[in-house]
């Protein structure tokens, strides 16, 4: 693999350089990094029906690899992952320095043809082949997997895999999600700006220390957050320990508390009593792991999704 990198781009990360031997300046006709989705994510979903690869991984590999298409690599021989010949090519050949003065590199007709090689690099080699019993939505997995099985000398290659997936939302593609309609209808946090259903929604049970009104949801016992609650008054209240408070309710310690949000008072459950849910503008997955009275990490492994994922309009996620 070619060991020089470009820098990607000045807000989005800095690139560490796989070998101290050369890097690639920009210059200002570069193609920016969601051009280069554009134009690549079509063949990066095709790659992954046909060798199983996540294109979220393909794409990422080829942003990073390629300085984003604008390497003397990539513009010159097609060549978007930096293989090199080795022994057994019999394709057209591009001589560039790298760990050594003119090191010969492979050079494809096509950029296609670049990603078709590099998924043919990595399904013909013995010590990548544990990889495709993992799971294709797990992007994680595949990049710590790619830097054990030596495919990278960089310690942080895996890292600099992630944050590129994560913040250009390229898990989506592993889902055939279209990426930039997701980045470009929401906020880069996921943030919560729905109401929760009001009380006639939920039965009453009772009512508890100072006349708070307890409510029942998933068979759960919860109350609504009045302005001022905290942790600590409402574990004092109902006689629990703090810490009880927002673990049962997935949140940090830090978290300051807003008028009208569900609180539960005992551990939610590892599924609801529905068996989907229609996800709507604004809401988070920790607000629907609230509105159904279930774990958030359990309602998270269950959509395969990590936490730092969330969901897009109309997404049906899964309950049970």
């Amino acid at each position: 693999m070619l060991k020089s990198l470009a820098k990607v781009n000045t807000f989005f990360i800095i690139i560490f350089l796989l070998s101290s031997n050369a890097s690639y300046a920009q210059r200002g006709n570069d193609v920016d990094i969601e051009v280069y989705i554009t134009n690549y994510k079509t063949i990066a979903i095709r790659k992954m029906r046909e060798f199983k690869i996540p294109a979220s991984i393909t794409l990422a590999q080829g942003i990073l690899e390629s300085g984003i298409g604008n390497s003397v690599l990539a513009r010159k021989a097609n060549n978007h992952f930096g293989i090199k010949c080795h022994g057994n090519w019999k394709g057209k050949k591009y001589y560039q320095d790298d760990d050594h003065k003119h090191e010969c590199f492979r050079k494809y007709n096509s950029p296609e043809e670049s990603f078709r090689d590099h998924s043919l690099f990595l399904t013909k080699r013995h010590r990548y082949a544990w990889l495709f019993k993992l799971d294709i939505t797990d992007y994680k997995a595949w990049a710590y997997g790619l830097k054990k099985s030596g495919y990278a000398t960089n310690p942080k290659y895996p890292e600099l895999l992630i944050r590129i997936i994560e913040e250009n939302y390229l898990y989506y593609l592993d889902r055939d999600i279209e990426p930039m309609i997701v980045k470009q209808n929401h906020h880069p946090i996921p943030v919560n700006n729905s109401s929760y259903p009001s009380k006639k929604s939920y039965r009453f049970v009772e009512y508890g220390p100072n006349e708070r009104e307890i409510y029942e949801n998933n068979g759960l016992k919860f109350i609504y957050a009045k302005k001022g609650d905290t942790f600590s008054g409402i574990a004092k209240d109902f006689n629990i320990y703090t810490w009880q408070v927002y673990t049962y309710n997935d949140l940090k310690k830090s978290k300051k508390l807003k008028e009208g949000q569900i609180i539960y008072l005992e551990k939610k459950k590892n599924k609801a009593k529905q068996p989907f849910h229609i996800v709507k503008a604004g809401e988070s997955m920790h607000y629907i792991a609230q509105l159904y009275g279930v774990k958030l990490k359990k309602l998270l492994k269950t959509n395969n999704m990590t936490s730092s994922m969330y969901p897009y309009m109309d997404q049906k996620i899964k309950l049970q």
